[in-house]
Order: C-alpha cells, then sequence, then structure tokens
C-alpha cells in the first residue's frame, strides 16, 4: 500500500525501475555532435601558408614595378641623349660648311664694294668668276654635284624638259639639246631637277 492507500502493482514498479537512461544518453550524443570540431577552427600553420605566398606576389610585383619603372627612365634618358647629339651633328655640320664658303664671302665682299669709277667692266666679271668657282668648290666638297646635261641622254630622273627641238639624226634623239637652269644634288638627294630642251627624232 502507499500513502494514498491506492496499491501499486509489483509488475509496475519493476517495469519502472528496470526503464534504462536511454534519453540521457541521446542528449549526450546530440552536445556531442553540435560541439566545434577541430578541423573547423584555422590554426596558425594555415594562416600562415596563405599569408606567405600573398607577401611573395605582392615583392615579386613590387620588383617588377622598380625594374619598369628604371627600363623607362633609362629609355627617355637615351632618346634625349641620341637627340641631342643629332642635332649637335647637324650643328656641326652646317659650321663646316659655313666654314668652306668664308673665302668665298670674303671675294664677293671686294667685288660688291668696288668703286665704279675706279674699276672696269672687266675686272668685275673676273671677280664674280672667281667667286664662283670658290663658291662651286667648297659646296662640291660638302657633297654638292652639278647637273648641266649637255649632249647627255634625257633623263627624267634628273633632268625636267621644258621644250624639244627636231633631231637631226636617229642617235641625237632624246638627248639634251640645251640646258636652260642646272640641277642640284647634294650627296644622293635630288634637290632640283636640270630644266632642259630636249632633241627629238621626227623621221
Amino acid at each position: 500500500m502507499n500513502g494514498g492507500g491506492f496499491p501499486v502493482r509489483d509488475d509496475v514498479r519493476r517495469r519502472k525501475d528496470e526503464v534504462p537512461d536511454e534519453p540521457l544518453e541521446r542528449s549526450d550524443q546530440v552536445a556531442a555532435s553540435a560541439a566545434p570540431q577541430g578541423d573547423g577552427v584555422p590554426d596558425d600553420q594555415s594562416v600562415t601558408a596563405e599569408v606567405e605566398p600573398a607577401e611573395s606576389l605582392q615583392r615579386q610585383l613590387d620588383e617588377q614595378r622598380d625594374k619598369y619603372l628604371r627600363l623607362a627612365a633609362e629609355y627617355d634618358n637615351y632618346r634625349k641623349r641620341t637627340a641631342r647629339e643629332r642635332q649637335d651633328a647637324g650643328t656641326r655640320a652646317q659650321a663646316e660648311l659655313a666654314k668652306q664658303l668664308i673665302d668665298a664671302l670674303d671675294d664677293l665682299a671686294r667685288v660688291a664694294h668696288v668703286v665704279p669709277e675706279s674699276t672696269d667692266t672687266a675686272s668685275v666679271v673676273q671677280g664674280v668668276e672667281l667667286v664662283e668657282r670658290k663658291l662651286l668648290k667648297a659646296l662640291a666638297v660638302a657633297g654638292l654635284e652639278v647637273v648641266n646635261p649637255v649632249d647627255q641622254t634625257f633623263n627624267p630622273e634628273r633632268h625636267e624638259a621644258i621644250a624639244t627641238v627636231p633631231a637631226l639624226s636617229p642617235e641625237d634623239d632624246h638627248t639634251v639639246a640645251q640646258v636652260y637652269q642646272p640641277g642640284y644634288v647634294f650627296n644622293g638627294q635630288l634637290l632640283r631637277p636640270a630644266r632642259v630642251v630636249v632633241k627629238q627624232w621626227n623621221g
């Protein structure tokens, strides 16, 4: 009998005592599965492994940037230096040409400032011819070539035909009969073609 006066069956009491602690074991399993596993927390080695490649790439990028900047600076200096050297070379060449013309300019000045009353025409002509020879000689040394193709075969690359005259024989066809204006070539470059009259055979 219990305190309430009701009898408790022995089989009921026995089954209650025999029930295993299953809920407690299940709760322990749930708690164990909910606990964070060791693989989910990054350790110091994995963090270091991720940082080191990033630092290495940044260092390589900085090195390449420095190389590019140095190369760009060197190229700019080279470009400026070559431009300056080219300008200096042109200036020296012009100065050398002017130096070669000084003697001809001196002769030209003497002819230009003669006293007309005390100088005859023949002396003036001789003076001008002397200046012309000196001038052409100085320019020839510098690389100037005069194109004066009388009795030569007409060359359209160097000659400009302004008129034609009849040729007396087939052999004279396309030859230069007269030069109205000489041409000039400087170091292989045509400055001005010779203006000429060309013979033409019409037979």
